[in-house]
């Protein structure tokens, strides 16, 4: 072996390298389990001391589930050993710990950490798992006295349990395992005549000395969870449930709101909570028609036909009449025969944040119908005044100033602009209206509009504007921003009959988390915030959820429209941007306005109508296809181009349109076509037109929003789009800018 080894160096070496390399891996490994046991001792020591003094009682296991630290309210309360099994331990508190804590190391080895709420046999518990290194668990006891389904009921005198849907009991306080003579797992086992229709009302249960009465009354929970409670009755056979006698100090020690309502509607008793609930600490008398109101019927003859046993007794939901804040009522009825006399016990549950959620849900389909409704008509009066104003033009150009028919027209035209102004109002509320966005410095834009502010406020308000000089750039319609601005500076004026100050603010804002505000979620990222506040009268709580809504207003007939706040509102969302109010009454309010930050390089501003030339350069040239459902539309926009010039081909829908493409002869220059149509809509058939004739220009034209239709317009080329009402000279400058 040994002249093999000489014979062969290199194998030699070779051995020695493999031997030496599997040494020091193998030190090296036992190293690193070292440091890796030292670490693991040492969390688990910083753990144990963390969790000493915990109220809660706390255990460390490692994966077999061996307890190895336990901290003092975990020794005092189960008197564990270390080295017993946690499921061992927590056998006569849970039905089935082994399967519990199985089933939260597996999510916790998944998760990191685990829980799960059970119940035990004392009441509610949540057990929390925590992954340990890689060789433990860390568990803590949550008592949850007053979670539902006990509600501290461990502790109340009136007997009561928890079911599921299925029936079975999942919890009972120690009053009614009293009277029932232990734990039971059915409520067949408790109460004898359990039907389909319902337990509530008097009924049998089970006993060790035999049937006892009692009245039931359930109340329903989660996920099909019920609440049932024991009531003594006066004239049954057990007059005492459990030894309790049916004293106010029981009934008031209930966590429910019980009321005792006697044939005529009077009240005979009612416990704290009820008291608390309709606002008044002397029930007893009092007829329950008093005490509510908003059921839409008679809350006498609801009363009167539950007694009698009329109709099904299923909950509603009513307003409390004498406390100051709203406060709505589910009112469940159970009817007893009491002495041969029948009466009802009703069961309160204050269902006040379930109607304001449904009164919002409700206002918000009302805002959507409105805006929709408005966005419509908007559309149609558009229509009319394109059609007023333009043939208003046609008669101006046939008369010069001294026509004594020129002062009239002239009126007619400016009425029309007018008109034109409120239904632009219209749709901003909508936010439906034409946005044109530049870039924009809130700093330079405020400063421009300062002269115009300082003359609508007057002489008797002080304007102050406020800027942050690191103001970054928004994005949006200058001319509209404008507007919202003047709109809660005015507002802010009229609030101050007596003088003040209004304070304009621009600031920089960077949300590193999402701000939850007034039912609106702003998203995180840099914002410039444009605040307009004043010393005014303020806005009463009661009233400041309706102020953006359109038409309602704080003034005097005649001294506003209403459409102030709604038009600043829509304008705002529709820039992307969000608007709060804050009002303190007797001390002013402050109008908050969030811009999203726009960080891209400066643009040329984009041409608005205002820039469009009053007259064309020259005679038009060339071949027009206007399509316009609306004839008098049609018929002023084919005599406006006709007067420039060009030829006009007319078409009342895009299937006439299509219709004359036919005709490969047939030259066309630019379509004019607007963009809702019975039919086949504007985009669609030019689409379809570009296809045999790809460089005709397209003229859209619509009473609608550019954005409305913006993607489908960026797929068609060389289209731009004229919102209606539109001028004689704003027409013509359009087409005469497509074909040149």
């Amino acid at each position: 072996m040994s002249s093999v080894l000489v014979a062969d160096p290199q194998v030699a070496l070779i051995l020695i390298a493999s031997g030496c390399t599997l040494c020091a891996l193998m030190i090296l490994l036992r190293l690193v389990a070292r440091r890796q046991a030292g670490a693991e001792r040492a969390l688990a020591e910083t753990v144990a001391g963390f969790t000493e003094l915990d109220s809660s009682p706390c255990f460390t296991t490692d994966l077999d589930g061996a307890i190895s630290h336990q901290n003092a309210s975990a020794r005092s309360r189960f008197k564990s050993e270390t080295g017993e099994t946690l499921p061992r331990v927590l056998r006569d508190l849970l039905a089935n710990s082994a399967a519990l804590i199985s089933r939260l190391e597996t999510r916790a080895e998944a998760r990191g950490h685990a829980s799960e709420d059970v119940v035990t046999r004392k009441g509610h518990m949540r057990l929390v798992a925590h992954r340990l290194g890689e060789d433990g668990f860390l568990w803590r006891m949550e008592d949850m006295v007053e979670r539902e389904g006990s509600r501290g009921a461990e502790g109340l005198s009136l007997p009561m349990m928890t079911v599921n849907k299925a029936g079975a009991v999942l919890f009972m306080n120690d009053a009614l395992r009293r009277v029932v003579g232990g734990r039971v797992k059915r409520i067949e086992d408790v109460i004898l005549d359990v039907s389909d229709a319902g337990i509530a009302g008097a009924q049998r249960i089970s006993g060790p000395a035999g049937e006892l009465h009692c009245q039931v009354v359930e109340i329903a929970g989660q996920a099909g969870r019920r609440e049932i409670y024991l009531l003594p009755l006066n004239e049954a056979p057990a007059a005492h449930v459990s030894g309790v006698a049916a004293s106010p100090d029981v009934l008031d020690h209930m966590p429910v709101a019980l009321l005792r309502i006697k044939r005529d509607g009077t009240l005979s008793m009612a416990n704290r909570l009820a008291r608390e609930l309709l606002g008044h600490d002397d029930l007893v008398g009092m007829s329950f028609a008093e005490l509510v109101e908003g059921l839409g019927r008679s809350v006498r003859d609801w009363i009167t036909d539950a007694a009698a046993g009329r109709g099904p007794l299923r909950p509603e939901v009513a307003r409390a009449k004498l406390p100051v804040k709203d406060v709505f009522l589910q009112i469940s009825l159970s009817r007893v025969i009491e002495g041969g006399e029948p009466s009802l016990v009703a069961v309160l549950n204050d269902a006040t944040e379930l109607k304001t959620l449904e009164a919002q849900f409700v206002q918000s389909q009302k805002m959507q119908a409105i805006g929709q409704l408005a966005g419509g008509v908007a559309h149609d009066f558009n229509n009319l005044l394109t059609a007023i104003s333009g043939h208003c033009d046609l008669l101006l150009l046939r008369h010069d100033q001294g026509d004594p028919d020129y002062g009239d027209l002239v009126q007619i035209n400016q009425n029309a602009n007018r008109a034109a102004s409120l239904v632009g109002q219209l749709l901003a509320f909508s936010r439906k209206q034409n946005l044109q966005p530049e870039t924009l410095d809130m700093r330079e834009t405020l400063s421009d509009l300062g002269h115009l502010l300082n003359r609508l406020v007057g002489e008797r308000v002080n304007l102050s504007l406020t800027h942050d000089p690191d103001l970054p750039s928004i994005r949006a319609d200058k001319r509209q921003l404008e507007q919202v601005i003047m709109n809660l500076v005015v507002n802010a004026r009229d609030a101050m009959p007596d003088g003040g100050t209004i304070t304009v603010e621009t600031q920089t804002r960077v949300l590193d988390e999402e701000l939850h505000r007034d039912r609106a979620s702003v998203p995180p990222g840099n914002y410039v915030v444009v605040s307009v506040s004043d010393q005014g009268t303020g806005i009463h709580p009661d009233k400041i959820g309706k102020i953006f809504e359109p038409f309602w207003t704080t003034k005097r007939p005649g001294e506003g429209t209403g459409l102030g706040l709604s038009t600043a509102y829509g304008i705002v969302k529709q820039t992307g941007g969000y608007i709060f109010v804050d009002s303190i009454l007797g001390q002013g309010s402050c109008f908050t306005l969030y811009f999203p930050a726009f960080e891209r390089p400066e643009e040329a501003p984009r041409l608005s109508l205002d820039a469009l030339p009053s007259e064309p350069t020259g005679k038009g040239e060339g071949v027009i296809l206007l399509v316009e459902d609306e004839a008098p539309v049609r018929a002023f926009a084919s005599r406006a181009l006709r007067m420039r010039g060009y030829t006009v081909l007319e078409a009342g829908n895009a299937e006439e349109a299509l219709t004359l493409l036919d005709d490969s002869e047939l030259e066309v220059d630019v379509f004019v076509t607007d963009v809702i149509m019975p039919g086949m809509d504007g985009p669609s058939w030019v689409r379809k037109a570009l296809e045999m004739r790809p460089d005709v220009k397209v003229v859209f034209v619509s009473g609608y929003a550019e954005d409305s239709f913006d993607n489908e317009q960026a797929l068609i080329p060389n289209s731009v789009f004229l919102p209606k009402p539109f001028s004689l000279t704003e027409l013509t400058a359009t087409v005469h800018d497509q074909i040149h």
